[in-house]
Protein backbone atom coordinates (compact mmCIF):
# COMPACT_ATOMS: atom_id res chain seq x y z
CA UNK A 1 0.00 0.00 0.00
CA UNK A 2 2.92 2.51 0.91
CA UNK A 3 4.61 1.31 -2.33
CA UNK A 4 1.53 1.78 -4.47
CA UNK A 5 0.58 5.50 -3.11
CA UNK A 6 4.77 6.86 -3.09
CA UNK A 7 4.63 5.45 -6.99
CA UNK A 8 1.13 7.12 -7.56
CA UNK A 9 2.48 10.24 -6.01
CA UNK A 10 5.78 10.49 -7.76
CA UNK A 11 4.62 9.77 -11.20
CA UNK A 12 3.26 13.04 -10.97
CA UNK A 13 4.87 15.06 -8.27
CA UNK A 14 8.85 15.75 -8.02
CA UNK A 15 9.40 15.17 -4.65
CA UNK A 16 13.12 14.90 -2.50
CA UNK A 17 13.53 12.12 0.33
CA UNK A 18 12.66 14.30 2.92
CA UNK A 19 9.19 15.41 1.26
CA UNK A 20 8.31 11.35 0.33
CA UNK A 21 9.19 10.18 3.39
CA UNK A 22 7.58 13.12 5.35
CA UNK A 23 4.67 11.71 3.43
CA UNK A 24 4.51 8.47 5.60
CA UNK A 25 5.88 10.08 8.93
CA UNK A 26 3.23 8.56 11.20
CA UNK A 27 4.37 5.16 10.34
CA UNK A 28 7.64 3.45 11.70
CA UNK A 29 10.61 4.80 12.79
CA UNK A 30 13.63 6.98 11.87
CA UNK A 31 13.94 10.12 9.86
CA UNK A 32 12.00 11.45 6.95
CA UNK A 33 14.55 11.65 4.73
CA UNK A 34 15.49 8.17 5.61
CA UNK A 35 12.23 6.96 5.15
CA UNK A 36 11.90 8.85 1.62
CA UNK A 37 15.30 6.69 0.29
CA UNK A 38 14.19 3.61 1.52
CA UNK A 39 10.50 4.08 0.09
CA UNK A 40 12.06 5.03 -3.08
CA UNK A 41 14.81 2.18 -3.19
CA UNK A 42 11.91 -0.15 -2.63
CA UNK A 43 10.19 1.51 -5.68
CA UNK A 44 12.49 1.78 -8.02
CA UNK A 45 13.40 -2.43 -7.07
CA UNK A 46 9.40 -3.58 -8.29
CA UNK A 47 9.34 -0.66 -11.14
CA UNK A 48 12.49 -2.52 -12.34
CA UNK A 49 11.02 -6.03 -11.89
CA UNK A 50 8.05 -4.14 -14.40
CA UNK A 51 10.35 -3.16 -16.34
CA UNK A 52 9.57 0.70 -15.53
CA UNK A 53 12.28 3.53 -15.21
CA UNK A 54 13.46 4.42 -12.09
CA UNK A 55 12.24 7.40 -10.27
CA UNK A 56 15.48 8.71 -9.02
CA UNK A 57 15.39 12.36 -6.72
CA UNK A 58 14.89 15.10 -8.59
CA UNK A 59 17.65 17.84 -8.47
CA UNK A 60 14.81 20.44 -7.23
CA UNK A 61 12.22 19.57 -5.35
CA UNK A 62 8.92 21.11 -6.27
CA UNK A 63 7.71 20.98 -2.78
CA UNK A 64 10.55 22.27 -0.58
CA UNK A 65 12.69 23.37 -3.68
CA UNK A 66 15.48 22.09 -1.28
CA UNK A 67 15.20 23.83 1.66
CA UNK A 68 16.36 21.38 3.92
CA UNK A 69 19.76 21.77 1.73
CA UNK A 70 20.39 25.23 3.67
CA UNK A 71 20.31 23.85 7.30
CA UNK A 72 24.10 23.88 7.58
CA UNK A 73 23.86 27.94 6.29
CA UNK A 74 21.11 28.41 9.08
CA UNK A 75 23.27 26.99 11.56
CA UNK A 76 25.87 29.09 11.18
CA UNK A 77 23.70 31.99 10.92
CA UNK A 78 21.89 30.76 14.28
CA UNK A 79 25.51 30.31 16.01
CA UNK A 80 26.47 33.81 14.71
CA UNK A 81 22.95 35.78 16.14
CA UNK A 82 23.60 33.86 19.22
CA UNK A 83 27.35 34.68 19.70
CA UNK A 84 27.79 36.63 23.68
CA UNK A 85 24.80 35.04 24.57
CA UNK A 86 25.23 32.60 27.44
CA UNK A 87 22.40 29.40 27.45
CA UNK A 88 22.50 25.71 27.50
CA UNK A 89 19.26 24.76 25.89
CA UNK A 90 17.11 26.12 23.04
CA UNK A 91 14.24 25.68 20.75
CA UNK A 92 13.68 26.47 17.04
CA UNK A 93 10.78 27.60 15.30
CA UNK A 94 10.43 28.63 11.55
CA UNK A 95 8.11 30.87 9.24
CA UNK A 96 7.40 28.66 5.52
CA UNK A 97 5.30 31.02 3.43
CA UNK A 98 1.93 30.69 2.53
CA UNK A 99 2.01 28.88 -0.57
CA UNK A 100 4.69 26.60 0.36
CA UNK A 101 1.93 25.20 3.58
CA UNK A 102 -0.59 25.31 0.92
CA UNK A 103 1.42 23.17 -1.84
CA UNK A 104 1.85 20.60 0.62
CA UNK A 105 -2.07 20.51 2.06
CA UNK A 106 -2.86 20.21 -1.84
CA UNK A 107 -0.81 16.98 -2.00
CA UNK A 108 -2.55 15.60 0.87
CA UNK A 109 -6.18 15.88 -0.17
CA UNK A 110 -5.01 15.36 -3.83
CA UNK A 111 -4.22 11.91 -2.89
CA UNK A 112 -6.03 11.06 0.36
CA UNK A 113 -2.86 10.62 2.67
CA UNK A 114 -3.15 10.62 6.46
CA UNK A 115 0.11 10.00 8.13
CA UNK A 116 1.97 13.30 6.81
CA UNK A 117 3.29 15.76 9.44
CA UNK A 118 3.89 19.26 8.13
CA UNK A 119 6.96 20.10 6.64
CA UNK A 120 8.01 23.39 9.80
CA UNK A 121 7.72 20.36 11.89
CA UNK A 122 10.22 17.85 10.24
CA UNK A 123 12.70 21.15 9.56
CA UNK A 124 12.64 22.64 12.75
CA UNK A 125 13.31 19.36 13.95
CA UNK A 126 16.25 18.77 11.77
CA UNK A 127 17.64 22.20 12.26
CA UNK A 128 17.54 21.50 15.94
CA UNK A 129 19.74 18.10 15.79
CA UNK A 130 22.20 19.93 13.61
CA UNK A 131 22.47 23.07 15.24
CA UNK A 132 22.65 21.01 18.87
CA UNK A 133 25.71 18.78 17.26
CA UNK A 134 27.79 22.04 16.00
CA UNK A 135 27.21 23.89 19.45
CA UNK A 136 26.36 21.08 22.19
CA UNK A 137 23.38 22.48 23.72
CA UNK A 138 19.75 20.68 24.10
CA UNK A 139 16.55 21.37 22.80
CA UNK A 140 14.08 22.18 26.36
CA UNK A 141 10.46 22.25 26.46
CA UNK A 142 11.20 25.20 28.59
CA UNK A 143 14.35 26.39 26.71
CA UNK A 144 16.32 29.45 27.59
CA UNK A 145 16.78 31.10 23.73
CA UNK A 146 14.44 30.18 21.24
CA UNK A 147 15.37 30.45 17.23
CA UNK A 148 13.06 31.66 14.54
CA UNK A 149 14.22 31.10 11.20
CA UNK A 150 12.84 31.78 8.17
CA UNK A 151 14.10 29.51 5.92
CA UNK A 152 14.29 30.92 2.80
CA UNK A 153 15.49 34.22 3.34
CA UNK A 154 17.51 33.03 5.86
CA UNK A 155 16.55 35.46 8.31
CA UNK A 156 16.72 34.52 11.97
CA UNK A 157 15.51 36.25 15.08
CA UNK A 158 16.48 35.07 18.28
CA UNK A 159 14.32 35.56 21.28
CA UNK A 160 15.76 35.37 25.17
CA UNK A 161 13.70 33.96 27.56
CA UNK A 162 13.65 35.48 30.79
CA UNK A 163 15.28 34.31 34.04
CA UNK A 164 12.66 34.28 37.06
CA UNK A 165 14.60 34.61 40.50
CA UNK A 166 12.38 33.99 43.92
CA UNK A 167 13.37 35.37 47.52
CA UNK A 168 12.31 37.37 50.21
CA UNK A 169 13.68 40.88 51.57
CA UNK A 170 13.17 42.51 54.62
CA UNK A 171 12.78 46.46 54.61
CA UNK A 172 14.94 47.62 57.56
CA UNK A 173 14.54 51.12 57.26
CA UNK A 174 11.01 53.69 56.91
CA UNK A 175 10.70 56.12 54.56
CA UNK A 176 11.75 54.45 51.03
CA UNK A 177 8.98 52.74 48.83
CA UNK A 178 8.78 49.65 47.41
CA UNK A 179 8.80 51.18 43.66
CA UNK A 180 10.05 54.36 42.59
CA UNK A 181 8.56 57.26 43.24
CA UNK A 182 9.30 60.62 42.25
CA UNK A 183 11.19 62.57 45.66
CA UNK A 184 12.69 59.09 46.75
CA UNK A 185 16.14 58.70 45.40
CA UNK A 186 15.99 54.90 46.73
CA UNK A 187 13.37 52.14 46.71
CA UNK A 188 13.28 48.16 47.61
CA UNK A 189 12.59 47.81 43.63
CA UNK A 190 15.73 49.98 42.87
CA UNK A 191 17.92 48.35 45.27
CA UNK A 192 17.43 44.93 44.38
CA UNK A 193 17.37 45.79 40.77
CA UNK A 194 20.99 47.34 40.43
CA UNK A 195 22.97 44.18 41.20
CA UNK A 196 20.78 42.14 39.19
CA UNK A 197 20.76 43.93 35.83
CA UNK A 198 24.26 44.06 36.18
CA UNK A 199 25.12 40.68 36.98
CA UNK A 200 22.69 39.02 33.94
CA UNK A 201 23.29 41.87 32.15
CA UNK A 202 19.73 42.29 31.15
CA UNK A 203 16.51 44.51 32.52
CA UNK A 204 15.07 43.74 36.06
CA UNK A 205 11.33 43.72 36.60
CA UNK A 206 10.95 43.83 40.32
CA UNK A 207 7.33 42.31 41.76
CA UNK A 208 6.37 42.32 45.27
CA UNK A 209 3.95 39.79 47.05
CA UNK A 210 1.83 42.57 47.81
CA UNK A 211 3.88 45.96 49.02
CA UNK A 212 3.80 48.24 52.13
CA UNK A 213 3.50 51.69 52.93
CA UNK A 214 6.71 53.83 52.57
CA UNK A 215 6.93 54.50 55.91
CA UNK A 216 6.12 50.92 56.96
CA UNK A 217 9.79 48.74 57.40
CA UNK A 218 9.22 44.73 56.64
CA UNK A 219 11.18 42.62 59.33
CA UNK A 220 10.90 38.50 60.58
CA UNK A 221 11.13 36.38 57.38
CA UNK A 222 10.72 39.45 54.47
CA UNK A 223 8.08 39.72 52.33
CA UNK A 224 8.08 37.21 48.76
CA UNK A 225 9.24 38.76 45.72
CA UNK A 226 10.25 37.97 42.15
CA UNK A 227 12.65 39.34 40.06
CA UNK A 228 11.73 38.52 36.28
CA UNK A 229 15.16 39.64 33.92
CA UNK A 230 14.19 40.27 30.83
CA UNK A 231 17.16 39.08 27.70
CA UNK A 232 19.54 38.56 30.05
CA UNK A 233 22.86 37.79 27.81
CA UNK A 234 24.08 35.78 31.23
CA UNK A 235 22.12 33.19 33.22
CA UNK A 236 25.13 31.49 35.02
CA UNK A 237 25.29 34.25 38.31
CA UNK A 238 26.18 33.82 41.45
CA UNK A 239 23.18 34.62 43.78
CA UNK A 240 25.03 34.44 46.74
CA UNK A 241 27.11 37.08 45.25
CA UNK A 242 23.99 39.61 44.66
CA UNK A 243 22.70 39.05 48.33
CA UNK A 244 26.02 40.26 49.70
CA UNK A 245 25.80 43.60 47.23
CA UNK A 246 22.25 44.10 48.16
CA UNK A 247 22.56 42.94 52.03
CA UNK A 248 25.45 45.61 52.18
CA UNK A 249 22.76 48.70 51.35
CA UNK A 250 22.09 48.40 55.09
CA UNK A 251 18.32 49.19 53.29
CA UNK A 252 17.40 46.25 52.23
CA UNK A 253 18.28 42.60 52.98
CA UNK A 254 17.39 39.69 50.32
CA UNK A 255 17.00 36.45 51.83
CA UNK A 256 16.19 32.34 49.60
CA UNK A 257 17.51 33.78 46.51
CA UNK A 258 16.80 30.30 44.24
CA UNK A 259 15.78 30.50 40.91
CA UNK A 260 12.44 29.50 39.89
CA UNK A 261 10.03 28.31 36.38
CA UNK A 262 7.92 31.20 35.27
CA UNK A 263 4.81 29.17 36.67
CA UNK A 264 6.66 29.23 40.30
CA UNK A 265 7.03 33.21 39.92
CA UNK A 266 3.19 33.45 39.63
CA UNK A 267 2.36 31.38 42.21
CA UNK A 268 4.37 33.09 44.95
CA UNK A 269 2.58 36.66 43.22
CA UNK A 270 -1.05 35.17 42.97
CA UNK A 271 -0.87 33.29 46.72
CA UNK A 272 -2.87 35.05 49.46
CA UNK A 273 -0.43 35.29 52.45
CA UNK A 274 -1.22 35.83 55.71
CA UNK A 275 0.60 39.03 57.86
CA UNK A 276 1.83 39.10 60.94
CA UNK A 277 2.06 43.05 62.13
CA UNK A 278 2.77 45.21 65.09
CA UNK A 279 1.81 48.61 65.25
CA UNK A 280 2.16 51.50 67.93
CA UNK A 281 -1.27 53.10 68.70
CA UNK A 282 -2.39 56.58 69.70
CA UNK A 283 -4.96 57.63 71.76
CA UNK A 284 -5.15 61.01 71.97
CA UNK A 285 -7.81 60.76 75.27
CA UNK A 286 -6.15 58.79 76.49
CA UNK A 287 -6.32 54.45 77.27
CA UNK A 288 -6.09 51.93 80.33
CA UNK A 289 -4.11 48.69 80.22
CA UNK A 290 -7.89 47.23 80.44
CA UNK A 291 -9.19 49.23 77.24
CA UNK A 292 -6.28 48.06 75.03
CA UNK A 293 -6.36 44.59 76.41
CA UNK A 294 -10.39 44.67 75.54
CA UNK A 295 -9.55 46.09 72.41
CA UNK A 296 -7.37 42.93 71.26
CA UNK A 297 -9.81 40.60 72.48
CA UNK A 298 -12.51 41.75 70.29
CA UNK A 299 -10.37 41.82 67.49
CA UNK A 300 -9.50 38.09 67.91
CA UNK A 301 -11.43 36.08 64.92
CA UNK A 302 -13.44 39.04 63.99
CA UNK A 303 -14.36 39.65 60.46
CA UNK A 304 -13.93 43.12 58.81
CA UNK A 305 -15.52 44.88 56.21
CA UNK A 306 -13.17 47.55 54.40
CA UNK A 307 -13.93 49.66 51.75
CA UNK A 308 -11.03 50.69 49.60
CA UNK A 309 -9.40 53.14 52.16
CA UNK A 310 -9.18 56.70 50.89
CA UNK A 311 -5.94 57.59 50.71
CA UNK A 312 -5.32 54.75 48.19
CA UNK A 313 -8.73 55.25 46.34
CA UNK A 314 -7.16 56.69 42.81
CA UNK A 315 -5.01 53.56 42.87
CA UNK A 316 -7.53 50.54 43.67
CA UNK A 317 -10.40 49.64 43.08
CA UNK A 318 -13.83 51.06 45.10
CA UNK A 319 -15.31 48.11 46.65
CA UNK A 320 -15.61 46.43 50.03
CA UNK A 321 -12.99 43.84 50.73
CA UNK A 322 -13.70 41.13 53.59
CA UNK A 323 -10.88 40.07 55.61
CA UNK A 324 -10.12 38.84 58.93
CA UNK A 325 -8.02 39.16 62.26
CA UNK A 326 -7.17 35.68 63.38
CA UNK A 327 -4.58 36.76 66.13
CA UNK A 328 -4.57 40.19 68.53
CA UNK A 329 -2.41 40.99 71.34
CA UNK A 330 -2.48 44.56 73.31
CA UNK A 331 0.64 45.62 75.18
CA UNK A 332 -0.22 48.86 76.92
CA UNK A 333 2.77 51.31 77.06
CA UNK A 334 1.75 54.75 78.60
CA UNK A 335 -1.56 56.98 78.81
CA UNK A 336 -1.66 57.26 75.29
CA UNK A 337 -0.10 54.59 73.63
CA UNK A 338 -0.61 50.66 73.33
CA UNK A 339 1.34 48.29 70.70
CA UNK A 340 -1.46 45.79 68.60
CA UNK A 341 -0.09 42.78 67.64
CA UNK A 342 -2.02 41.34 64.81
CA UNK A 343 -2.13 38.30 62.41
CA UNK A 344 -4.78 39.26 59.50
CA UNK A 345 -5.75 38.10 56.01
CA UNK A 346 -3.24 39.44 53.31
CA UNK A 347 -4.71 42.38 52.29
CA UNK A 348 -6.40 44.27 55.11
CA UNK A 349 -5.13 47.61 55.35
CA UNK A 350 -4.13 48.33 59.15
CA UNK A 351 -3.71 52.12 59.66
CA UNK A 352 -7.56 52.04 58.45
CA UNK A 353 -8.29 48.98 60.57
CA UNK A 354 -7.47 50.94 63.39
CA UNK A 355 -8.33 54.49 62.47
CA UNK A 356 -11.81 53.37 61.22
CA UNK A 357 -10.92 55.60 58.29
CA UNK A 358 -14.21 57.73 58.65
CA UNK A 359 -16.19 54.85 58.56
CA UNK A 360 -15.21 53.03 55.43
CA UNK A 361 -13.68 50.22 57.62
CA UNK A 362 -15.63 48.31 60.42
CA UNK A 363 -15.41 47.60 62.91
CA UNK A 364 -12.34 49.17 63.65
CA UNK A 365 -9.86 49.74 66.91
CA UNK A 366 -11.96 53.28 66.61
CA UNK A 367 -15.37 51.64 66.96
CA UNK A 368 -13.97 49.25 69.83
CA UNK A 369 -12.60 51.63 71.61
CA UNK A 370 -15.39 54.51 70.97
CA UNK A 371 -12.58 56.68 71.00
CA UNK A 372 -10.33 58.32 67.73
CA UNK A 373 -7.28 56.12 67.54
CA UNK A 374 -4.11 56.10 65.23
CA UNK A 375 -1.60 53.77 63.78
CA UNK A 376 1.70 56.04 64.95
CA UNK A 377 3.89 53.53 63.62
CA UNK A 378 3.42 50.00 61.77
CA UNK A 379 6.71 47.11 60.94
CA UNK A 380 5.72 43.66 59.21
CA UNK A 381 6.75 41.50 60.68
CA UNK A 382 6.02 38.00 59.22
CA UNK A 383 4.64 37.04 56.04
CA UNK A 384 2.65 33.47 56.75
CA UNK A 385 2.35 30.50 54.73
CA UNK A 386 0.55 28.37 57.06
CA UNK A 387 -1.53 29.08 59.69
CA UNK A 388 0.34 31.90 62.12
CA UNK A 389 1.41 31.25 65.72
CA UNK A 390 3.63 34.94 66.93
CA UNK A 391 7.01 34.84 67.10
CA UNK A 392 8.78 36.77 70.21
CA UNK A 393 8.64 40.35 69.67
CA UNK A 394 11.68 42.75 72.12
Amino acid sequence: MIIEKAEEVLEKHELCNHCLGRLFAKLGKGTNEDRGKAIRFVLNMERSARGLAPIDEPEECELCENVFERIPYLVERMIEISKGIEFDTFLVGSRFPEETREKEHSLWEEFGIETAEPINREFNRELGKAFGRATGKETSKNPDVVFIVEPYSGGVELQINPVYVYGRYRKLVRGIPQTPLPDFEDSVASIICRPFSRAFKGKCVFKGAGREDVDVRTLGNGRPFIVEVKRPKRRKVGLEKIAEEINSSGKVEVLNLRFVSSGEAEEVLTKNHRKEYLALVLVEEGVTPEEAENVARKLRGLEIHQRTPWRVRKARADKVRVRKVYEAEAKWLDEKHFELHLVTDGGLYIKELISGDKGRTRPSVTDLLGKKAWCERLDVLNILDERPRFQNVE
